[in-house]
């Protein structure tokens, strides 16, 4: 692993900080506003379905997989831009 200038250490924990609670906001939102919301939502079909349940049993489901696949790949982009990407050789 490479070693980081004190600048480009603080440079990369700002940015994965940020990814992170990028992240956590949009999964803030999907795991309770959208289910505190669900029964005006209701009055929507989506489907055949009430949209509030379809966002709370199908769609906040959906979105945390693909949340967790893009946070890994942004986190990997951020740690190839300063050289500290996980090595994966298995010899």
């Amino acid at each position: 692993m490479a070693q980081l200038s004190p600048a480009d250490r603080a440079e990369h924990w700002r940015r994965t900080r940020n990814l992170m609670f990028v992240h956590l906001a949009i999964w803030f939102v999907f795991a309770y506003l959208v289910h505190w919301f669900a029964v005006p939502l209701n009055n929507i079909n989506f489907f055949g379905w009430p949209l509030g349940y379809y966002f709370s049993a199908q769609g906040s489901l959906i979105v945390f997989v693909v949340q967790l696949f893009l946070f890994a790949r942004q986190q990997h982009a951020i740690d190839v831009k300063f050289g500290v990407e996980e090595n994966n050789n298995k010899g």
